[in-house]
């Protein structure tokens, strides 16, 4: 594997090396495209709209989305690792297509984390969440802990091997519980199934389903960011619920390898203008994102670090579930 990594680095170098300079003091002369892999609609591309007409803005050219969905935005993903790097070609990336397939998947991917990107800058982070139906027994994280240690009990998520698999297996190795995994495709049959009893909790991206915790549907049990949000100051942390746990779901923006270092550093300037933006701070904040400003080489680190989190969780047999 050791020798594989250092075969692909020097690809990448070789391939930066001979690549034609692309680099233009008049950047950006036509339209940008920012990638986005989720419908149009979903919650990453609600945000990658809101960033992208924002640094249209301030860089003087539009800055198109293009929605290529699907296998959990890894397709959008190895669009943009093939693209030109000519500053044209933009990812929204996450924590799924990043982090969580780079640990899950690793030298079988189709692309390769982080190498095969520049990163330009994060853009938020939104909390994950434990929640369960409104008319659950279970009021609070220790509720449901302590349940699941005397019965056999199931959780929800959106996919096996996804985002929200990995992070209740975290939940469950630092509580020591065990809890049937039971994969959706998508939140709204899970929330359905939920609520109708037929499983007990379900683990993933609280933001989109605030709306439906202040309407008294589902209760959101605890968050694993790191200190408690300020739209949500009743909601307490997986740490204050005594699970030794920290975990968000983050969205950033990143350009092909070899993409010019006066171009990146020109898309991290315009992001962090488009972040401090009222209109865009508000947008983000609605629901319990927060937008982090966390540019280049800082976002890179921040990006290996979401990699090691998960891959400490992925054990033998967590693979055997998840491979078909």
């Amino acid at each position: 594997m050791k020798i594989l990594k250092k075969a692909h680095l020097g690809f990448l170098l070789a391939a930066c090396i001979m690549a034609p300079g692309v680099a233009s003091a008049a950047y950006p002369e036509q339209p940008i495209k920012l990638i986005v892999g989720f419908p149009p609609g979903g919650g990453g591309d609600l945000y990658g709209r809101l960033v992208a007409q924002e640094m249209g803005k301030s860089l003087g050219q539009t800055v198109i989305v293009e929605n290529r969905a699907g296998a959990g935005g890894n397709i959008a993903a190895d669009v943009v690792a093939k693209a030109k790097p000519d500053g044209y070609t933009l990812l929204l990336a996450m924590s799924g297509n990043f982090a969580v397939a780079q640990a899950v998947r690793g030298t079988s991917l189709a692309y390769k984390v982080p190498q095969d990107f520049e990163p330009i800058g994060l853009i938020l982070e939104s909390p994950i969440g434990v929640f369960v139906a409104h008319n659950s027994p279970y009021k609070t994280l220790q509720d449901l802990i302590a349940a699941a240690k005397g019965k056999s009990m199931t959780y929800a998520s959106t996919g096996t091997g996804g985002a929200g698999h990995l992070d209740m297996e975290m939940v469950k190795q630092a509580a020591k519980v065990n809890m049937l995994h039971v994969p959706y495709r998508g939140s709204g049959p899970a929330i359905t199934d939920m609520m109708g009893g037929s499983v007990d909790s379900f683990l993933t991206t609280a933001s989109p389903l605030i709306g439906q915790v202040r309407q008294k549907q589902l209760r959101l049990l605890a968050i694993g960011s790191p200190r408690r949000n300020p739209a949500l100051p009743d909601v307490p942390t997986f740490m204050e619920s005594g699970v030794n746990v920290e975990v968000e779901q983050w969205y950033g923006l990143v350009a092909p390898a070899c993409t010019p270092p006066e171009i990146v550093k020109t898309l991290s300037r315009h992001l962090s203008m488009a972040l401090a933006a009222p209109n865009v701070r508000s947008v983000i904040r609605k629901d319990g994102a927060l937008e982090r400003d966390v540019p280049m080489s800082e976002f890179k680190n921040y990006i290996l670090q979401d990699i090691e989190r998960y891959k400490s969780v992925v054990t033998p047999e967590l693979l055997k579930e998840i491979s078909p």
